[in-house]
Order: C-alpha cells, then structure tokens, then sequence
C-alpha cells in the first residue's frame, strides 16, 4: 500500500529493532574510565614535562645534599693546611707531592676558601640545611595555617572577624624588622636553654637554626591560613558537612575528616610553593649574618664569606648563588606543576 506523503506515519523496519551487536556497543561508548581525584592529578601532572624536569632536580639535588656526604672523603670542618683559596680540581703543594709518592689524593671538585676547608662538602652541608629549613618551616606553616583558617572559617561570626584581624595586624608588620628582632630575642635565649641538661639537643641543631623555625611558625602561616579560610568558607555549606552535623559528628572531627580533607589538593600546592620562600628567606638572613652559626654552612652564609674575594675567587660567590637559584627555581616550577594538575577548575 501506497504511503500518503502528507501522513506523519513512521515507516517502521524489524531489523531497526534488533539488539546492537557487540562493535555498535563498543562504538556508543563515550565516557572515560571513571579515575579518582589523586590519580587524575597525577597523569596530569606527568604530562607536564617541566615539573617533571623540575622533580628530577630536585630529587638529584636531595641526593647531593643528604647522601653524598656520607661519602665524601672530606668534612665541612676539615681545614687543610696549605691547601687554602684553591681553585676546582687543583692540589696544593702537599697534595702533589702524596701525588708523586704514590698516595691517592681525592680533587677538591670546587676548591677550597680561604681557611683550606674542601667547598664542594661545604656547598652540600649548605643545601642540606637550607632544604631543612625550607621543608620544615613549610610544615610548621601547614600545621598552624591550616588550623588557624579552618577554625575561623568553620565558626564564622565573632570568631572570624577577631581572628582575621589577628592576621591582618601580623601582615602589615615588616617581616625583615621583626625577623631581625625576634632572631635576637630567641637567639639568646635559646642558648642559655641549650646549657641545660634537658635541652642540650638544641646544640646539635643550633640555637640559630631552631630561632629560625621560631620565627617562621610565628609570622608565615598568615597566607596559609587566609587560603584555607577561602576553601572551607565554599565547603562548609556542602551536603556532606549537613550530613556529617545530622549524624552527631564533632565540630573537630567534621574540621579534620570532611573540610581539610577536601582542601588537601590545595594544602599541597600551597605548601610546595611556600617552600622555596622559606629557602630564599633563611638564605637572606644568613647572609646578613642572623641566620645558621658558624661552623655550620648555610648557601646564604657562603655567600657571605665570599663577598670579600669575589675580585680574586668569583667561583666561591657564584657556586651558592646559582645553587640557591636552581633550588628556588626547580621548587617554583614544581609547584606550579602540581596546582595546574591538582587545580578542578584546569581540565584537558
């Protein structure tokens, strides 16, 4: 029979309604594997080959600064006798002639300073205590920052106005200025607490060393904190916290389990960033001569010490520098590269 054109009738076919076969259902699936947050953030993270690079860096100078010193055959304290102001890979007199007598004599690799003392075991003792004090005072600041801005986003009202003022008032203070004074209080009275018998530890570290992770857990974890404000301020309306609160759930536990749980991915890359800050901070304060006592190194106190010969020995001057640079550099660049993979709002 003849189909009327003007009729809004479907031709049907049987076969339009067989099963689809196997490659038709293959070819109508769309959709991705289904990953979870860490493991998206890091395939995306290995796509980026400069954080890459940069984690590399890192890694090979982490090895540099922790490892190798266990094998190296000169100390940081070791002052030999004619050997001073040598340039990279030169013996000293004395040396030649162990030389000559047959005796191995490991090469001072970057010289020597003007005291003998080897500068390669130097440079690494340096970068040891200034990824210390990077990697510390960033947990220290994580600790503190992440607390203080969750509580005072969490409880809001009264609380948040009289603790955000609190912060405001620590920004607008001279970081330098206090950090100057605040390194001259804790240093004196470290010292005296380092004589006692129940905290002779501190003399391991240093009275200088610790003031340092003073200083940075006091006035640092501003930033921190307003970030995590910013996060938990968006999260604590979410229906996980209502449900959480329903079921009878602490106001520390909903803070710990449900809020920073949910920012981690922002505490990382905040954290990571505030590292090669703390580097370049304790680097400026050893270099004006405030930060790690003699005889430990810092890179910044190297620096220093090579002001004075930087005419006659510029290796001395540019070997911490560019070492503090590429460390500052690799960290930037590596923290950058974690908050574009671990970023939502970034997807490719």
């Amino acid at each position: 029979m003849k189909k009327n054109p003007l009729s809004f009738q479907l031709k049907l076919d049987p076969e339009d309604f067989l099963p689809a076969t196997k490659n038709e259902q293959e070819q109508l699936v769309v959709m991705r594997e289904s990953v979870s947050f860490w493991k998206d953030g890091m395939r995306r993270f290995r796509k980026n080959k400069v954080a890459m690079v940069s984690l590399i860096v890192i890694v090979i100078i982490m090895i540099f600064a922790f490892i190798v010193p266990s094998f190296y055959p000169y100390t940081y304290r070791d002052q030999i006798r004619g050997s001073e102001n040598l340039a990279p890979m030169e013996y000293s007199e004395q040396e030649l002639a162990r030389i000559e007598a047959g005796e191995s004599v490991f090469p001072h690799i970057c010289g020597t300073d003007k005291l003998g003392r080897d500068y390669a075991i130097r440079l690494m003792l340096g970068a040891r205590i200034s990824l210390l004090v990077g990697l510390v005072a960033s947990f220290l600041i994580l600790i503190i920052g992440s607390i203080y801005g969750s509580i005072s986003a969490f409880f809001g009202g009264w609380v948040d106005m009289i603790m955000m003022r609190i912060t405001d008032i620590i920004y607008t203070i001279p970081d330098i200025l206090l950090i100057i004074l605040i390194s001259f209080a804790l240093k004196d009275n470290l010292q005296a607490l380092a004589a006692t018998p129940a905290f002779k530890w501190l003399n391991t570290l240093g009275p200088n060393l610790v003031s340092i992770f003073i200083v940075f857990a006091l006035l640092y974890w501003v930033s921190m904190a307003r970030i995590v404000r910013s996060q938990v301020l968006a999260l604590k309306e979410a229906e996980y916290v209502t449900a959480a609160r329903a079921l009878g759930a602490s106001n520390g536990r909903i803070i710990k389990k449900h809020l920073l749980t949910n920012c981690i991915g922002t505490l990382i890359v905040t954290t990571t960033l505030q590292i090669p800050s703390s580097i370049f901070t304790e680097s400026f304060m050893s270099f004006l001569g405030i930060g790690v006592a003699v005889p430990l190194p810092s890179l910044g106190s190297l620096a220093t010490d090579a002001l004075n010969g930087m005419n006659t020995y510029p290796y001395l001057l540019f070997l911490p520098a560019i070492l503090i640079s590429v460390i500052i550099l690799s960290f930037n660049l590596l923290g950058d590269g974690l908050r574009d993979a671990f970023d939502p709002k970034l997807k490719d």
